[in-house]
């Protein structure tokens, strides 16, 4: 049975720093709209209470949970367990989307090694931990991370990356406008 709390607890955030992979679940407020769940690896993780969390987003072929964000404001961000003893555990909360070139990016960009293709940073308040067992998450050894995102990023280089992101980030699968739709042109 799975246990409910307010905020992270400091096992929480010990066995959340442990984590080479996590995952973000959001989805739009109509029944017919895509429920997106996405991996994210790197170091690109920051607990910055024990109520308030944050990561580097990186470019890629869509930019779903902006969208989401921008609509209803509601991010899961689950991590589990694939060494040691098993457990997931999912931080439920109210995001936002901190986009390069603001004051709040620059407050928050510090936080992060400097990854190649970088974004946005998505924060969210978290108004509930959940731990759950995990029993049957499978054991798997963790090698390294993948350069190919970040080697993609640094082959297209910035002028390439910001008309990629005009054409596939702005607009989500759903047609809602993500931050960067909102905020260009």
């Amino acid at each position: 049975m799975g246990k409910s709390y307010p905020n992270m607890l400091p096992e929480h955030e010990a066995f959340i720093r442990k984590q080479h992979i996590f995952f973000v679940g959001s989805a739009p407020t109509a029944v017919e709209g895509h429920v997106n769940l996405s991996p994210k690896g790197y170091d690109s993780f920051r607990i910055l209470s024990s109520s308030q969390v944050a990561y580097l987003d990186m470019t890629g072929s869509g930019n779903e949970t902006s969208a989401h964000l921008e609509e209803n404001g509601r991010i899961t961000f689950m991590f589990m367990a694939f060494e040691g003893a098993p457990m997931i555990l999912r931080l439920y909360g109210s995001g936002q989307v901190v986009l390069p070139d603001t004051p709040e990016w620059d407050r928050l960009i510090p936080l992060f090694q400097p990854l190649p293709g970088a974004r946005q940073i998505i924060t969210a308040a978290i108004h509930e931990v959940k731990t759950s067992c995990g029993f049957s998450v499978p054991y798997f050894s963790y090698e390294a991370d993948r350069d190919t995102l970040k080697q993609w990023s640094v082959n297209k280089g910035e002028e390439k990356l910001d008309a990629y992101r005009r054409e596939k980030n702005r607009v989500s699968m759903d047609g809602l406008l993500t931050t960067l739709g909102k905020s260009s042109p």
